[in-house]
């Protein structure tokens, strides 16, 4: 939680999206991921055979959120999610998904159910916990043939765009208001890409555009990107890049750097297009390495980080120890500067980021460069008044993770500054005010 979520030595992370687990059937060994298998909110009573909601289970998951609040205090956002009803709601009683990908799987007789459920996890943890959701979101990629039944991987349920997912909306909206916790912000609909998300916010009916707060949409597929920006702009909706991660890597002989530069640029492109007001990685932590396993099932280890990889870090359950790798440092060189509040300004170039503070009169400019030599680079200040001075200089390269470099002087309303290879670096111009 302090590597991830502390301001002050880690990312500075300040959102958390809690899955709420719908839980399998405990007689399915199907999902062998080990930090896929989520626990139900509810237990099987074996006299009456009726499922008992019980608020305690999903202990770990509970454990880092806490944790991961209590690093931020005030600044910190927790939105639930759900990637599956539990499998008795199911048609196909599983909460991997349907029989077929592509076919809804959460029963239409379970709706009204569902939506409760999801409440009740929500009204039991501000009750128990303390922990007040700001948002939910009762589905994820739903309109996609990713889950299917006995599947390996994790909870996925299909749910149709248009009707089915207007449906679920208005239940979950329905259910938040019957508990008292109407102030609960409605998201929606965590679609795979940018594209599905506009055509399924297209699709949901009036009455479901009408109670829905927030537009979230993953990137794994990007397009039209500047449509669905203007297209909350439209309805007064507030706009996040929900969910993404990969395994990719930029620069032809960048090593271990070409995770940390594909992400990087992956961040500052999706904020250029897409202007959300938030940017949210998948898992912060996705491989694991443990000679033993859990609860019998093992993950694949140590991935080859020249190669790219899904997270920011490496957990070494042997070793007790955390691994950081250069895609945790890329990540810094944005999170740790560009700070929540942060207004994002237009630039003109690719693999630039600029965002401004009024209240800290701080200019912050992250600057990506994915080539095998040096590039020299300029950034204009004519817009904003300052009275001269200097910048500092963070950079994570090849050779270096949030190196201080010396600082370098800001002339003519202008900064240059030389792009190392293989680079990210961070510029902080302070006493710098807009006219």
């Amino acid at each position: 939680a302090e590597l991830l979520y502390n301001a002050e030595t880690g990312l500075g992370m300040n959102i958390a999206r809690y899955n709420i687990g719908g839980g399998d059937d405990p007689t399915h060994h199907h999902i062998t991921r080990t930090d896929s298998m989520m626990p139900g909110f509810w237990r099987l009573d074996e006299e009456t055979g009726e499922h008992i909601f019980d608020g305690t289970q999903d202990e770990n998951q509970r454990n880092v959120l806490l944790r991961a609040m209590a690093q931020c205090g005030s600044s910190f956002i927790a939105e639930a999610f759900s990637n599956s009803p539990p499998y008795y709601m199911t048609e196909s009683g599983c909460s991997s998904g349907a029989n077929s990908a592509s076919a809804d799987n959460l029963r239409s007789d379970q709706v009204d159910a569902f939506a409760q459920y999801l409440a009740q996890v929500a009204l039991y943890y501000q009750e128990h916990y303390g922990i007040t959701f700001q948002s939910i979101s009762p589905m994820n990629e739903p309109n996609t043939a990713y889950w299917e039944a006995f599947s390996p991987k994790q909870e996925g349920c299909h749910v149709s765009s248009g009707e089915r997912q207007s449906t679920l909306l208005l239940a979950t909206q329905k259910a938040l208001e019957d508990v008292g916790l109407g102030d609960i912000l409605l998201a929606g609909t965590d679609e795979t890409s940018t594209v599905a998300a506009g055509n399924s916010f297209k699709k949901l009916s009036d009455d479901a555009k009408a109670i829905l707060d927030r537009i979230d949409t993953h990137s794994y597929k990007i397009g039209k990107m500047e449509e669905l920006q203007a297209l909350a702009v439209e309805h007064g909706k507030n706009l996040w890049m929900s969910e993404v991660d990969g395994d990719m890597v930029l620069g032809k002989n960048s090593g271990e750097m070409g995770a940390g530069l594909w992400l990087a640029n992956k961040m500052i492109s999706d904020i250029q297009s897409l202007m959300p007001s938030a940017w949210i990685l998948w898992q912060g932590i996705d491989n694991h390495i443990s000679v033993d396993g859990y609860m019998g099932n093992q993950d694949f280890g140590m991935p080859d980080l020249s190669r790219g990889y899904w997270g920011l870090t490496v957990v070494d359950h042997d070793k007790q120890e955390i691994l950081l790798t250069k895609k945790y440092y890329a990540f810094g060189q944005l999170s740790r500067y560009i700070r929540p509040g942060y207004q994002i300004l237009t630039t003109t170039d690719q693999g630039i980021l600029a965002a401004y503070s009024q209240e800290d009169h701080r200019l912050v400019i992250v600057a990506v460069n994915v080539e095998e030599t040096d590039v020299e680079a300029g950034f204009s200040l004519a817009g904003f008044r300052f009275g001269g001075g200097t910048a500092q200089v963070i950079r994570t390269s090849v050779n270096e993770n949030w190196a201080q470099l010396p600082q370098i002087p800001v002339q003519s309303d202008m900064l240059r500054a030389t792009l190392a290879p293989y680079s990210i670096t961070t510029f902080l111009v302070d006493n710098i005010t807009l006219p």
